[in-house]
């Protein structure tokens, strides 16, 4: 993974994770502040039922003329005190006494909750019954440890399906990557050829050694590096372009391309043979000139030096025949791909084929491959598609 794609898997990790984990913190808090009020109005509940109980403790006790002698309760977490009403101490096992204050009914001061019953008996001396509990503290420290757990936790899982969604997602663009940095690097190693061998002609020539040679070897270097360049330009903006069908004998172009690949074979003294019948296309010249340089191209770059690429066309096939290294089934299934080139240090960067492809889908051209190891490959044009006079679809749309 190169720095881009780390930058790129950085980002999409922090906005995700940021966003999902506020998410989730918005939803806990809102969880939090729900039961830290249930826990408090629990609390409330069980002070004044303690209340409730006391007081009547004390009612029935006066009632017998009995005096009442304060106990604890039954609930350890639940203490309480009494005074009367000049607010002077009766009664007291508290822990918080020091925050008692008569002149509120319901409150919390540090970690106690208070609750605050009044007896309005003049024939009883207790006026104030206080109740402290140090339950609803602990349930909210409770609470606020299982809040952080689930955040943690959270945090966990989403940065974990993060990852993974970014692994899924980048994927594509890191292969996109891979393939355009392996295409600069077979760009440069595909120039480097016909330029060494022409700054070597231009040399030689201003020197007046072999000069027919070197211009020959100057013509085929710059009609690479114009195949080249075709190539790549092609490839990359033939979208913006617009088709310009019309009607032309594909034996013309053909020879054409022949008589082209002859010099620009020559420094394999490789010789390119053509047997080629009339056949009257209605296609895009531009892109029929594409289909045919290619295959030349191909053949002639995977040829073995000092051998023949044949060019044939019989009815409406057009056949590339050469006698190079051939190739395997398994690669057979990929030649075809961008950037899939053959295991060849004379091969291209893996464009050609796929342009001729592109092309062949875009008219319904039937292309097939014939090919063996060591003994070379045949590659197949059906032109019958927009051949004219012959039910062809172009014809029929102009």
């Amino acid at each position: 993974m190169n720095r881009n794609e780390k930058k790129a898997l950085i980002s999409f990790l922090s906005i995700y994770m940021g966003s999902a984990i506020l998410l989730v913190g918005v939803i806990l808090y809102t969880y939090y502040n729900n039961e830290v009020r249930m826990l408090q109005e629990s609390c409330d509940m069980e002070l004044s039922n303690a209340s409730m109980q006391v007081k009547t403790d004390i009612m029935n006790s006066y009632m017998k003329n009995e005096k009442f002698v304060p106990s604890k309760l039954k609930s350890d977490h639940i203490k309480y005190a009494l005074y009367d009403k000049n607010k002077k101490l009766i009664y007291s096992y508290l822990d918080g006494k020091k925050y008692v204050d008569l002149s509120q009914s319901i409150y919390a001061k540090d970690r106690f909750n208070f609750y605050i019953a009044v007896i309005n008996e003049k024939m009883i001396p207790i006026k104030y019954i206080v109740l402290e509990t140090c339950q609803g503290s602990i349930d909210k420290n409770k609470l606020k440890i299982y809040i952080l757990i689930a955040l943690v936790m959270c945090a966990i899982f989403i940065g974990f399906i993060a990852y993974l969604l970014a692994k899924i997602l980048l994927k594509p663009v890191r292969e996109k990557v891979e393939h355009m940095d392996k295409f600069i690097k077979d760009s440069a190693h595909e120039l480097n050829t016909p330029i060494t061998v022409l700054m070597t002609s231009v040399s030689m020539l201003k020197k007046g050694k072999n000069p027919e040679k070197m211009m020959k070897y100057i013509t085929s270097s710059t009609k690479q590096i114009s195949q080249i360049y075709n190539d790549i330009h092609f490839s990359a903006f033939n979208e913006m372009n617009e088709d310009v069908h019309q009607e032309f004998d594909l034996k013309d172009l053909v020879s054409e391309s022949v008589d082209y690949f002859n010099d620009i074979s020559i420094t394999k003294n490789i010789v390119i043979e053509a047997d080629l019948e009339s056949c009257v296309v209605l296609m895009d010249r531009t892109k029929t000139q594409k289909i045919v340089n290619n295959l030349i191209s191909n053949s002639v770059k995977y040829s073995n030096s000092n051998s023949t690429v044949n060019v044939k066309i019989k009815g409406n096939f057009l056949c590339v025949e050469d006698h190079g290294i051939g190739i395997s089934e398994q690669e057979q299934k990929e030649i075809f791909k961008r950037y899939k080139r053959g295991n060849n240090i004379e091969g291209g960067f893996g464009i050609g084929l796929d342009i001729v492809k592109r092309i062949c889908a875009e008219y319904d051209l039937v292309m097939s491959l014939e090919s063996q190891i060591e003994k070379g490959s045949s590659f197949f044009i059906d032109f019958s598609s927009i051949v004219v006079g012959a039910n062809c679809k172009l014809e029929t749309k102009k």
